[in-house]
């Protein structure tokens, strides 16, 4: 059976808005989700907090609870798209690493490798539950417990270039870069620390822009026109 872990970025989720949902984008995130698990692919998911919660934004706020805020960003988010997969059909559960009262279920791996099994989308929120830790973090980890055949990282950019293709319509798109280059070059698709776990667990990512038709669909079946990260 091939497992995947889908990593949706918050903002390409916001769509157009910059802020919030874009229900229209999060409905068509779930048809294309509920297409590959018919098809018998397992899907479990990480969704930024970015289009809740960017950071910290004050000197009056300490850094790890401003993490925690983010964190709890995630966490609704997560609850957010489940329920719109639910309505498509799905089967879901959102797990945290920390308890949040009856909306969540406690991370537990064997737990999470069940519900994969079984065909129902597991939404992995609240990043690795501690600060100074990135979502990228949590999705690699998350991805390596869960011995996912690769990541797909779904973002508003449709793939990783040489320099900011926003600011720069010079950017050049790489079709395949390995995640040691990722670093050297400080391309950030993912941070230091996640890609260090991603090399030592030889764990592949594709990156792709979400808002390209099929885009998701595509990826999961190994069709790509975005950026393949190897190890």
């Amino acid at each position: 059976m091939r497992r995947v872990l889908l990593k949706l970025s918050g903002e390409a989720l916001s769509g157009t808005k910059g802020t919030g949902f874009d229900e229209a984008v999060v409905r068509e995130v779930a048809r294309q989700v509920k297409g590959i698990i018919d098809e018998g692919i397992q899907t479990a998911i990480v969704i930024g907090g970015g289009n809740f919660w960017r950071g910290r934004s004050s000197d009056a706020i300490e850094r790890s609870k401003a993490d925690q805020i983010g964190m709890l960003a995630t966490v609704m988010n997560c609850i957010y798209v489940s329920e719109i997969f639910r309505s498509a059909g799905m089967k879901t559960k959102v797990m945290t690493p920390f308890q949040v009262g009856a909306f969540t279920e406690l991370f537990s791996r064997d737990r999470a490798v069940e519900l994969l099994e079984s065909g129902a989308v597991v939404f992995f929120a609240g990043g690795t539950g501690h600060p100074y830790f990135s979502t990228d973090t949590g999705v690699v980890l998350r991805a390596v417990e869960m011995n996912a055949d690769e990541i797909l990282l779904a973002k508003s950019v449709d793939g990783v270039y040489d320099k900011d293709p926003k600011a720069d319509p010079s950017a050049v798109k790489y079709d395949e870069i390995t995640i040691d280059e990722v670093v050297e070059k400080g391309l950030g698709v993912v941070d230091g620390a996640a890609a260090v776990i991603a090399k030592e667990n030889r764990m592949p990512m594709l990156v792709f822009g979400l808002a390209e038709k099929d885009s998701i669909a595509n990826a999961a079946r190994g069709v790509i026109s975005g950026t393949r990260v190897t190890v």
